[in-house]
């Protein structure tokens, strides 16, 4: 087991280049299924755990996986089997993304639950409302989904869904695009990753108009070709950084970051007093003292990102002021709240608002991820705090963060990772 120990107080300074968007990437892998023939190429691929998964995934299924670096290339003609793995799809929660190339390409997926990280309830009904709209039987027991066409295949419907969930827009997007006829998805996820898979399948010969927006429409193709496609930059990743830039009261120029994609986070650093400025390459950020409070609620995309609520709680508490978080999306995300105070910040819970008061002389402590969001606020706060931190359950920053102490070294951070000294229990001799 890793450890990150971080001894806080420097400004971050330089430039450092968001990656492939994690998000993006893992349903674009699951996409390349739906080519029956050729080499799908993907470009820009972050070297993560979970992508890693995802490949183990698509391998357990058939498919031939070449990976060099952050290209991947997918050989999906004999990937015949339609069961992926339970132990794999355990770990990681866009497994479930598998459910609907799966369905489209060979009439019948069998799926254990997903996993994930423990963030709160992430309910898989609107997968299954979809997939049944368009003509799917789907049978759930014993912890296993089982999904049929029927025998003369998926039929385009319009698909409602209660929530805009970004990966049921995604299942119902790849599932359509090769049922028979018009599908129409309404109350559809907006997120970038969203236009990406779009982009990525028209390419591959499918028809879809409206990504992007709450209403896609799918005309569905009898077949799709592989591709080369490069994955869009991580602005969660990008953010964090931004993030972390502000928080050491740094000048950091984020190559790759694009402020179309993020526009929610932007406003809100700078109502904080954050300066930035974009350009085609990127954004630049400055942060002078002092930082105002604020008040934000997370919400889907447009609005702000559930995935950056844990550093910016950590930012807040270098605000002058009270400021408050509302988490609207998953109702168990402040399980980084109790380390954030152990390292002095004063933060109130109650329900899904947190209340926070500032600014607070953060301190160096021990502290543990729980995971990968919560990891990115304890790495922020420590950059910052007095002392040096030691952080375990660094395994959850790998999920979401390539080579992050790296990279963040390279901006100046006194950063180092190192392996957790083994105890070794010596019998008495008396």
């Amino acid at each position: 087991m890793d450890r990150i120990i971080i001894r806080g107080g420097t400004r971050l300074r330089g430039t450092v280049r968001a990656s492939g968007a994690k998000n993006a990437a893992l349903p674009l892998l699951a996409a390349s299924l739906l080519a029956h023939t050729g080499t799908t190429t993907l470009l820009d691929v972050p070297t993560l755990g979970d992508v890693q998964a995802m490949i183990h995934l698509l391998r357990a299924l058939g498919a031939d996986v070449q990976c060099d670096g952050t290209r991947v290339r997918v050989h999906a003609q004999y990937a015949r089997l339609f069961a992926p793995p339970r132990d794999w799809v355990a770990q990681l929660r866009a497994s479930f993304t598998l459910l609907g190339p799966l369905l489209a390409r060979h009439g019948e997926a069998i799926m254990p639950l997903p996993g994930g990280c423990a963030i709160g309830t992430r309910p898989i009904d609107q997968h299954m409302k979809a997939l049944r709209a368009l003509g799917a039987d789907i049978d759930i027991g014993q912890g296993m989904v089982r999904a049929a066409a029927p025998p003369q295949g998926l039929t385009g419907a319009v698909i409602a869904l209660d929530v805009a969930s970004v990966g049921a827009t995604q299942n119902a997007m790849m599932a359509a695009c090769l049922a028979k006829g018009t599908t129409v998805i309404s109350n559809a996820a907006c997120e970038p990753e969203i236009i990406d898979l779009a982009h990525f399948l028209c390419a591959m010969g499918a028809h879809i108009d409206g990504a992007g927006t709450p209403h896609i429409c799918i005309t569905g193709v009898a077949q799709l070709r592989a591709v080369t496609h490069t994955v869009i930059p991580d602005r969660i990743e990008a953010g964090t950084y931004m993030i972390a830039a502000a928080m050491t009261g740094g000048r950091v120029y984020v190559e790759r970051a694009r402020s179309a994609h993020m526009r929610a986070l932007i406003v809100a650093l700078e109502q904080m007093g954050v300066q930035m400025t974009s350009d085609e390459g990127g954004i630049f950020v400055r942060a002078p003292d002092p930082l105002c409070a604020m008040d934000i609620d997370t919400a889907p995309h447009p609005g702000f990102p559930t995935d950056l609520q844990a550093p910016m709680m950590a930012l807040m508490l270098r605000a002058h002021g009270t400021s408050t978080m509302r988490e609207r999306v998953f109702e168990n995300r402040y399980q980084h709240v109790a380390h954030l105070c152990r390292m002095g910040g004063q933060i109130d819970v109650r329900g899904d608002t947190a209340t926070l008061h500032g600014p607070c002389a953060l301190v160096g402590a021990d502290v543990a991820a729980t995971d990968l969001r919560a990891a990115a606020a304890l790495l922020v706060a420590a950059l910052a705090a007095k002392g040096e931190t030691t952080m375990t359950g660094v395994h959850h920053l790998d999920r979401g963060y390539m080579e992050c102490a790296a990279r963040l070294r390279t901006l100046g951070a006194h950063i180092t990772r190192t392996k957790v000294p083994m105890r070794m229990h010596v019998p008495s001799l008396a």
